[in-house]
């Protein structure tokens, strides 16, 4: 028997952030995860400003560690390309923050060494979680590898079918507010531009949602397509299909891909957007990252928000332990404490995705956004750091 003040369950951003912030609190942390390191994640790999802000705060020196990782892309754009093609690039950079792109099986990797430095942190990866069993005093949770783990509160960080979710919690999938993913990894796509823009492409054969082009270190591309769960199950599109014919057909992009070569077959994951609020917490357990459901409903960037999951975690489990306290009633602080610094963005967000829905909105959105600064900023709330955002989204 493992004994631990928690359990981390998801060696991912969230849960890594949270054992990193937890580096001097003097409690033991057990960070489990079902694979080994580096495994891959299937993403938009983009590191907004927002992420790298954020580094900064971390311990064990991580943005000076972040400097020196080689595995990453400098961007300091987001291209907004509408339904007729028009497109808008909006600036990341501000007092030399700018963001970058890097493949999750690099950037969790990164993550993960950075956090086991801590003398506080127990690894335990390569074992899927078999079972959660909740009492008065802790939670015990089983490994398939037989190894038996006890802690008194466990974090969910793992992910969009979390097992501390499927556990603990009796929220269920919203397909109003889930997004479903393909993503594709390529080389030699051509036509990127100066600034090594991410690029979200809003076509009108796959509103509401769009085709992403992101740049990745060795000439590479992270290629892929999002689109509402909801209209999925009401149109049934064949979504593999549907990107296969734009890289191929589309007149915007085929040129882009006439020498470029697939990498890897075309992969599929969902995204639990931050559109709506949910309970992310209850006796002793906490929800963070994408298990809580923190992802932008607009860009589908999700690592900033799990970031910062991790340090509000982090800062809860501190005066939780100090209180003896791990019951729902004190947990609860945690959700409105997260739904206090990002429901303003996820709601916004979620609102610009409702009017780029519509092909003339979204033409207009993008034709504005081009030279008014406001909605330049609004626009890319969910790609920044606070520097970038009007005064009432700061967090």
């Amino acid at each position: 028997m493992n004994h631990f003040d928690l359990a981390i369950i998801g060696a991912g951003p969230a849960g890594t952030t949270t054992a990193l912030a937890l580096h001097d609190s003097g409690l033991s942390v057990a960070l489990i995860d079902k694979d080994d390191f580096p495994r891959d994640k299937i993403c938009g790999d983009a590191l907004s400003p927002d992420v790298v802000n954020q580094l900064g705060t971390l311990a064990l020196d991580t943005d000076k560690a972040f400097s020196s990782f080689k595995e990453k892309i400098w961007c300091n754009a987001v291209r907004f390309v509408s339904p007729n093609y028009q497109f808008a690039d909006l600036k990341l950079n501000s007092k030399n923050l700018t963001g970058y792109v890097s493949p999750r099986v690099d950037f969790d990797d990164f993550m993960f060494k950075q956090a086991i430095k801590s003398n506080a942190v127990v690894p335990f990866t390569g074992s899927k979680v078999l079972s959660l069993n909740r009492s008065d005093i802790g939670v015990e949770v089983i490994l398939e590898s037989q190894i038996v783990i006890t802690a008194k509160i466990v974090l969910g960080a793992d992910g969009a079918h979390s097992a501390v979710a499927r556990a603990f919690s009796d929220e269920t999938v919203d397909k109003n507010h889930h997004c479903a993913g393909l993503r594709q990894y390529f080389e030699n796509v051509s036509g990127f531009s100066e600034d090594n823009a991410v690029e979200l492409h809003f076509y009108d054969e796959l509103l509401p949602g769009y085709f992403w082009i992101f740049p990745l270190p060795g000439n590479r591309a992270n290629i892929g397509l999002g689109m509402l769960s909801s209209y999925v199950a009401k149109r049934k599109p064949n979504l593999k299909k549907l990107l296969k014919d734009i890289i191929e057909n589309h007149p915007n992009v085929k040129d882009r891909f006439k020498d470029a070569k697939a990498l890897e077959d075309i992969t599929g994951f969902g995204l639990p957007l931050g559109s709506k609020k949910r309970a992310i917490s209850g006796d002793r357990y906490l929800l963070l990252g994408d298990a809580a459901s923190l992802i932008n409903p607009l860009s589908g960037e999700g690592i900033g928000n799990a970031i910062r999951s991790g340090r509000v975690a982090a800062d809860h489990i501190r005066n939780a332990a100090k209180k003896n306290r791990f019951d729902a009633d004190f947990n609860l602080v945690y959700d409105k404490e997260i739904y206090r610094r990002m429901w303003g963005e996820l709601r916004l967000n979620y609102w610009i995705q409702i009017a780029m829905r519509n092909k003339r909105l979204c033409n207009v959105i993008v034709k504005y956004a081009i030279g008014n600064k406001f909605i330049q900023r609004l626009v890319l709330s969910g790609f920044s750091a606070n520097q970038f955002k009007p005064k009432f989204l700061r967090n």
